[in-house]
């Protein structure tokens, strides 16, 4: 009896800190989440329009296709923003930044060739190859490609992580909102992100994390 009383305490106790430790883990990213949100909504832009003109923008990677066979929509939105912007004028070079960690599979040559698909001259182009996280794309758009002043372009969701980093790195960014492919349903990518701004905030005040890859600086050039 007096031993299965002791298994109990031990059991309501264990049971009492994993309780703790939940409710800390989600005030702590509900905290996160409402910080990102909150402080850089002025950041971000929904309408072409009233977005302030820059030199370059920088689109964040994602797979062209699902299933390797039907096309992305997160994709062709976001190729979708970057030629609004590039046809009002409001940026005159575009940096295509993602995943090019295997030959099959490159994300910054699917964006490249969409884009001239539909008018964007390849000469106001530039590929980072080496975008391998979000993290990677901004703090390489300083640092290789010598960018201290950008318009980012993605889905609103992923933006504030963006204009988050970008801060972090001395980078003066905005955001601009490509469509949002299922406008009345939070998608996979969006519960997502709820995670990926805790880790966002790890990676940058605890871990100090840097990109995979930094190598020589490449210039820029805009018209």
């Amino acid at each position: 009896m007096r031993i299965a009383s002791k298994l109990l305490r031990k059991l309501l106790k264990l049971a009492g800190l994993s309780m703790l430790l939940l409710l800390s883990i989600g005030m702590f990213a509900f905290g996160v989440n409402y910080y990102m949100t909150t402080c850089f909504e002025s950041n971000i832009y929904h309408n072409k329009t009233d977005i302030p003109k820059n030199e370059v923008a920088l689109v964040l990677g994602t797979n062209p296709l699902i299933y390797n066979r039907y096309i992305n929509p997160y994709f062709s939105t976001r190729i979708e923003a970057a030629v609004e912007l590039y046809c009002s004028g409001k940026v005159n070079h575009i940096l295509v930044s993602g995943d090019n960690g295997h030959p099959s599979y490159d994300e910054p040559t699917a964006m490249q060739q969409a884009l001239i698909k539909k008018g964007v001259l390849e000469s106001d182009i530039t590929l980072d190859y080496a975008g391998f996280s979000t993290l990677d794309s901004v703090i390489r758009s300083k640092k290789v490609f010598q960018q201290s002043q950008l318009t980012i372009i993605s889905q609103g969701f992923h933006n504030y992580r963006a204009c988050f980093l970008a801060k972090q790195n001395g980078i003066d960014a905005i955001a601009y909102n490509a469509k949002a492919p299922f406008p009345n349903i939070i998608s996979k990518p969006e519960y997502r992100e709820y995670l990926a701004r805790c880790k966002a905030i790890i990676d940058t005040y605890i871990l100090n994390k840097q990109p995979k890859f930094l190598g020589e600086k490449i210039s820029i050039k805009t018209t």
